[in-house]
């Protein structure tokens, strides 16, 4: 379980429609669900395999540090 905070609701959801769409590369073996609460993005994961959720793990949090890079060049929400 992961929990991001943002500076406001509009960035949390931003991002969260940015990283919504990816599906997980493998079929089965693993969940994602995704939701955001105020200001806050939460992530949890449910998998079979240690290995099957760090790849997921770590996938997420590339794509999320570049949604946030992304969010930071651009300035704020408006």
């Amino acid at each position: 379980f992961l929990k991001v905070p943002f500076p406001s609701e509009r960035e949390a959801n931003i991002a969260l429609q940015s990283l919504s769409p990816d599906p997980e590369p493998r079929k089965g073996g693993i969940k994602k669900i995704l939701g955001v609460s105020g200001q806050t993005m939460s992530v949890k994961w449910t998998a079979d395999e240690a290995r099957i959720l760090r790849v997921s793990v770590s996938s997420f949090l590339d794509h999320l540090s570049l949604v946030m890079e992304t969010m930071d060049a651009f300035g704020p929400a408006v």
